[in-house]
C-alpha cells in the first residue's frame, strides 16, 4: 500500500446541501471542518507509507475518522458504519452521500502503521501545530500535569491461574506454528490439562491439591522449555512471543531443587511485585498501587494549557508502566513540549513530579518554573521539634556547616546516594557534640555526633526556596490553578474511556491515549470557538444549602 498525496478537495455540493438542511446549527465534526478544513494532510503521513505499491485510502481521512472514533467512543465497526451512514461525518470527510466507505479493518491497519513507525503522537502533534498556527495554543504560558491509572485489557489472575494459563497459551501458539513438532513432544495428560482455558472455578479447592497442581504445571513447563532448547528446534519456533513469556514467568516464579523438581520461589527470591508479569497476554501490564487503589496496567500523564484567556487544550500525553513514579516523567514531558515549541513559563504539578534536581534542571534547560509543593525534611528531630537541617548554616565557599550553637563541621564529603544523585555529607566532631548541652535535641545517642546529608548548592537553594513559597498565601492562590487538571482527567475517564485500555501493550495503549487527547481537544476547541463557557464545578442542591447559609 503506497501513498500518493492529493490535495483535500471541496465538500461535494449534495453533501453540503443535505448537511446544511439536516444540521443548520452544525455538529461538532462539521464545525471542525468549517474551522479547520485541513486539520490533517496526506503529507503528514508520508513516512508511514512506501513510495511503491497500490494506492491506499487517503491517510488524512483515516486520521480524522480515528479522531472522530475516539470523540464518540466507538469501536472500529461502529466508526466504519458511521462513515457510511452519518451525514455530518461525510461532510467533515468531504465524501459523497453515496460513498460506501471502507472495511472496518482499515482502521486497525492505520493504527498499526502509526505504532510500527513510533508515531503514536502524530495525530495529536499535527493537531497542535494547526492550533498553534491559529494562535489557539501558545508557548510560555501556564500548563499543568497530573496522572491517572489505566486498566489493562486483561483479566486479573492469581498465581496458579497465571502459570497455568501461560503454559496453555504457549501450547496453543505452538499448535498453530508447529503442530507436528508439538504433537511429537506433548505428553498425553497435557491435552486434558491444557485443552481449555485455565480458570479458577475449574481448579482444585483444597490447598494441598492446588500446591500439587502448581508443581505439576511447573514440571510440564520445564519439560516444554527443555524441548524448545534442543539444537534441532528452529529459531522461528523458539522466538514465538508467547514462548518468551513462558520463560519469563517460569524464571520469576519457579526454581528447581537439587533433584530437579520444581518449587515455588518465595520471599527474597522474587522480584518486586511491580516487576512481575500479571498476564501472559499483556506482559507490559504491571501491578501498582496508589493510596487505596490497586490495579494492573499502565499510568497516563496528561498535560494541558491552563491560561484563562485561551482554550484549555491537551498539549502532551505520555503513557508509562504502572510502577514508574510520576517524577520520572517530568523531564520527558518538558523535552517533548520543547520539541513542539510549546514549553510553558510555569508548570503546575503536585509533589509527585517535583524534586530538587528537577527544580534546577527545568529552569536551567528549558526556562520552566516548576510549581509544586515539595516534601519536608522528615526526621525524628523535626518531629520532636529539635534541630533540623534548616537550622544549620552552610558556608558553601569554605565547605563547612555551622550548627545552631556555633560549632563547625570537621568533615565535608561529596558523594552520591543510592539513586546516583549527588549528595554532600557534613560531619561534626565528637568532642563538640559530646559537650553540647543541646545534644538531646540534635542526635539520639550519647556517643554519636551529628551529620547532615544535603544537596549541592543549586539544588539545596532551589529546594529551600520552594519550601518557603509553599507558605506564601500569594503562591497558594496561584497554585490553585493546578486543581483544574482533575477535571480534565475526569472528562477523559467519563466521556472518553481514558482509564481502560482498548488494546494490548504499552505502545498501543499509548496510541489510544494520544488519540483520546486529540478527541478531547476537538471537543474543547469547538466549544471555545463557539464561545461556550467552561462548566463550573458541580455542587449538589443539598450542599448548596450549606454554602448559602
Amino acid at each position: 500500500m503506497s501513498l500518493r498525496p492529493e490535495p483535500i478537495g471541496e465538500i461535494p455540493a449534495e453533501t453540503l446541501r443535505v448537511a446544511g438542511a439536516a444540521f443548520p446549527k452544525g455538529t461538532m465534526v462539521t464545525r471542525l471542518r468549517d474551522e479547520f478544513s485541513t486539520m490533517f494532510e496526506d503529507a503528514d503521513f508520508r513516512a508511514l507509507y512506501p513510495t511503491r505499491g497500490q494506492p491506499g485510502l487517503p491517510p488524512w481521512r483515516l486520521a480524522l475518522v480515528t479522531v472522530f472514533q475516539f470523540l464518540e467512543h466507538l469501536s472500529d465497526r461502529q466508526a466504519a458504519d458511521a462513515v457510511r451512514a452519518r451525514i455530518d461525518w461525510k461532510y467533515a470527510l468531504g465524501l459523497e452521500l453515496t460513498d460506501p466507505g471502507f472495511h472496518f479493518s482499515v482502521l486497525a491497519e492505520f493504527r498499526a502503521r502509526l505504532v510500527a513507525q513510533g508515531a503514536e503522537h502524530l495525530l495529536l502533534d499535527r493537531m497542535l501545530e494547526r492550533f498553534k498556527a491559529r494562535g489557539l495554543v501558545k508557548a510560555r504560558g501556564k500548563q499543568r500535569t497530573d496522572s491517572t491509572h489505566v486498566l489493562a485489557a486483561v483479566h486479573d489472575l492469581h498465581l496458579l491461574e497465571l502459570v497455568g494459563e501461560t503454559l496453555r497459551a504457549t501450547l496453543d501458539d505452538l499448535a498453530a506454528a508447529a503442530p507436528d513438532w508439538l504433537r511429537g513432544i506433548a505428553r498425553p495428560d497435557w491435552f486434558k490439562r491444557y485443552g481449555r482455558r485455565v480458570e479458577d472455578y475449574r481448579l482444585p479447592k483444597r490447598r494441598e491439591d492446588r500446591e500439587a497442581l502448581a508443581l505439576e504445571i511447573g514440571s510440564d513447563g520445564f519439560v516444554l522449555l527443555e524441548a524448545l532448547d534442543a539444537p534441532d528446534v528452529s529459531a522461528t519456533i523458539r522466538h514465538i512471543p508467547m514462548v518468551q513469556t513462558l520463560r519469563d514467568v517460569w524464571r520469576i516464579h519457579y526454581a528447581r531443587d537439587d533433584g530437579g523438581r520444581p518449587r515455588w520461589r518465595a520471599g527474597s527470591e522474587l522480584p518486586p511485585v511491580g516487576e512481575r508479569l500479571q498476564s501472559p497476554y499483556d506482559p507490559e501490564a504491571h501491578y501498582s498501587t496508589k493510596r487505596q487503589m490497586e490495579w494492573s496496567g499502565y499510568k497516563v500523564h496528561l498535560t494541558e494549557a491552563c491560561d484563562e484567556d485561551a482554550a484549555h487544550l491537551v498539549t502532551h500525553v505520555t503513557t508509562r508502566p504502572a510502577m514508574q513514579p510520576d517524577m520520572t516523567s517530568t523531564a520527558d514531558i518538558h523535552g517533548c513540549l520543547a520539541d513542539k515549541g510549546l514549553l510553558p513559563a510555569e508548570h503546575f504539578v503536585d509533589s509527585a513530579y517535583v524534586d530538587a534536581g528537577l527544580l534546577v534542571s527545568s529552569q536551567r534547560d528549558h526556562g520552566v518554573s516548576l510549581e509544586g509543593p515539595v516534601r519536608g525534611v522528615a526526621n525524628q528531630f523535626a518531629r520532636a521539634k529539635g534541630f533540623e537541617q534548616r537550622d544549620f548554616a552552610i558556608d558553601w565557599d569554605r565547605e563547612r556547616v555551622i550548627c545552631p550553637r556555633g560549632a563547625t563541621s570537621v568533615t565535608w564529603r561529596a558523594g552520591r546516594d543510592d539513586t546516583g544523585a549527588q549528595r554532600i555529607q557534613a560531619i561534626f566532631s565528637r568532642t563538640d557534640c559530646g559537650a553540647c548541652t543541646d545534644r538531646v535535641h540534635c542526635t539520639p545517642s550519647k556517643d554519636a555526633r551529628r551529620s547532615l546529608y544535603f544537596h549541592p548548592r543549586p539544588e539545596y537553594e532551589a529546594l529551600n526556596a520552594a519550601r518557603t513559597r509553599m507558605h506564601d498565601p500569594v503562591w497558594k492562590k496561584r497554585y490553585g490553578v493546578r486543581a483544574g487538571i482533575e477535571g480534565t482527567l475526569s472528562q477523559g475517564v467519563r466521556a472518553f474511556g481514558l482509564r481502560r485500555s482498548r488494546y494490548i501493550g504499552l505502545a498501543k495503549t499509548g496510541l489510544q491515549q494520544a488519540c483520546t487527547a486529540a478527541a478531547m481537544n476537538v471537543s474543547r476547541i469547538v466549544n471555545w470557538l463557539d464561545e461556550k463557557p467552561r462548566a463550573k464545578t458541580r455542587v449538589t442542591r443539598f450542599a448548596a444549602l450549606a454554602a448559602a447559609a
